[in-house]
């Protein structure tokens, strides 16, 4: 039986999506067409693929084998465009890293036009997101991560500790005293995550955790972006645990209770083994190594 890579490629996008409409969205296709051509594969097959009902659609167990076939293939598609790429001498072409957003933000932007006058044949898109993107399957070429990735398919190198302090703006303090103690902190407004948000870090709730407070106190703001967080402290809004290179050259804010020990998190630079000859990866590896060296993060 020969299967249609084109039909693959349809039933592959309709199943991540859940619907043909969102399919259709996804391919620039319209929903009939989405619709004939998962209708004339499943009749090739002789079997139903989907149970359709109002929600949307769900694989049924034939749909499910399915699809683990062509996330297979497309993983090993996936790689061998990455090998073939990286056989290129000259650091040119695309790279796509992925970053906790806080440290995309407020560290990695500011040094992204170095590295591009660096090396000005490679196109870089840094991917600000918490979740952690599967680099196997090409989400990303590389990452940087806040905590050390144990995939024995994934290459690793600790390039630095970021660390967070408790910290304050001093018009704040000023206003609402300043706390001598953990238990003090339950006099104060305390700012940061969401319950069930993604978490840059796996300590993010270290305040919380300090002050014994639960998130759902009238004292707390919670919002689920950390350079927001830090534009709410500045203005007075309350006591948070940010990053110390957030925190240094700030006029505004005062680091609170230090003599609890800074909150210490590794920064990993990762990338698939099957990348390891990747010129791309190297030289922006090094480039990330080379500024860790002269810059603290």
């Amino acid at each position: 039986m020969n299967l249609n890579w084109d039909k693959l490629r349809i039933f592959h996008a309709v199943a991540e999506a859940g619907s043909f409409t969102h399919a259709g969205e996804t391919l620039n296709l319209s929903q009939s067409a989405i619709s004939r051509q998962i209708a004339s594969l499943e009749e090739q097959l002789n079997v139903a693929l989907f149970h359709r009902h109002a929600r949307g659609l769900l694989l049924t167990e034939q749909g499910e084998l399915l699809l683990k076939a062509t996330k297979d293939v497309y993983e090993k598609l996936a790689l061998l465009e990455g090998r073939i790429s990286d056989t290129k001498s000259m650091p040119e072409g695309p790279l796509k890293i992925t970053v906790p957003g806080f440290v995309g933000a407020s560290w990695l932007a500011p040094r992204i036009e170095r590295f591009r006058k660096r090396y000005p044949k490679m196109r870089l898109t840094a991917v600000l997101d918490n979740r952690i993107l599967n680099l196997s399957m090409r989400e990303a070429d590389c990452a940087l991560r806040l905590y050390e990735p144990n995939q024995p398919e994934l290459i690793k190198r600790k390039l630095a500790t970021v660390k967070f302090h408790l910290c304050s703006s001093k018009a704040y303090l000023d206003e609402n005293g300043r706390p001598k103690s953990a238990t003090d902190l339950k006099k104060h407004t305390l700012v940061g995550y969401p319950p069930g948000t993604v978490l840059p870090h796996e300590q993010a709730d270290w305040l919380f955790q300090v002050a014994g407070v639960e998130k759902d106190s009238p004292n707390c703001i919670l919002i689920n972006s950390m350079h927001a967080i830090l534009n709410t402290v500045e203005c007075g809004c309350g006591i948070a645990c940010l990053p110390d290179f957030m925190i240094q050259d700030n006029p505004k804010l005062e680091i609170i209770l230090s003599q609890y020990p800074a909150l210490e998190i590794p920064i990993f630079f990762v990338y698939p083994v099957e990348r390891r000859n990747s010129t791309r990866i190297q030289v922006f590896r090094d480039f990330m190594i080379e500024e860790l060296s002269q810059n603290s993060i």
